[in-house]
């Protein structure tokens, strides 16, 4: 079993402030108060405003003098414009991984298993979860930390919830989609890294 991920506590006050974002508890255009949350997790205002740090750099929210921090009142070509990076970074991924991953896709099978059990049910949640959780073990698996962390740097698991939930991106099959995926690497494809690529860009919103 692999051991247990234990989350800092900034991370964990992120987290709880991006639930908040994308369950709409804080709405577009709302302030965000930074002693108010201090005080509804018990914890001082230091890693609080470090969450709020992290978040206005992958621009969900923004501060200005007087003003406070507030959601950002994102649109579809925000969300839109993230998709073309990823993209990018993810072709290289997967050329990179593609020897790795034609020998064993073990890393990345359950994840599909997984979003076929949460397309039968219709799960959002579990299907935005997976979904980033395929894309991360395919971007791992390049054997790249730089790589690696530019991508976990752009938030994409918040870009993909804010996606499905408020704009509706929500696409019908995401198992059978990631198993075709699978199956090219398995088969090695020459045109593994432009079909991972394609794949990304046909899961942007439309502005």
């Amino acid at each position: 079993m692999s051991p247990p991920v234990v989350r800092s506590l900034r991370q964990q006050i992120r987290e709880h402030i991006v639930e908040g974002i994308v369950s709409g508890r804080w709405q577009p255009g709302e302030r965000i108060v930074e002693r108010r949350i201090a005080v509804e997790l018990d914890v001082s205002q230091t890693p609080v405003r470090e969450a709020l740090r992290e978040l206005e750099t992958l621009r969900l929210i923004e501060s200005a003098p007087n003003k406070g921090v507030r959601v950002r009142a994102l649109t579809a070509a925000d969300l839109e414009e993230i998709y073309p990076v990823r993209a990018g970074l993810e072709q290289i991924a997967a050329e990179l991984a593609a020897g790795a991953l034609a020998q064993d896709v073990s890393a990345l099978a359950p994840e599909v298993l997984a979003l076929r059990l949460a397309d039968e049910r219709g799960d959002a949640e579990a299907q935005t979860g997976h979904t980033v959780a395929f894309h991360r073990e395919l971007v791992k698996a390049s054997g790249n930390s730089v790589l690696l962390h530019t991508w976990e740097s752009l938030g994409i698991e918040i870009w993909t919830a804010l996606s499905i939930r408020w704009l509706g991106t929500r696409q019908r099959f995401y198992a059978d989609e990631h198993q075709d995926l699978v199956d090219a690497f398995v088969r090695r494809d020459p045109r593994i890294g432009e079909l991972v690529k394609e794949h990304v860009l046909n899961c942007a919103p439309r502005a």
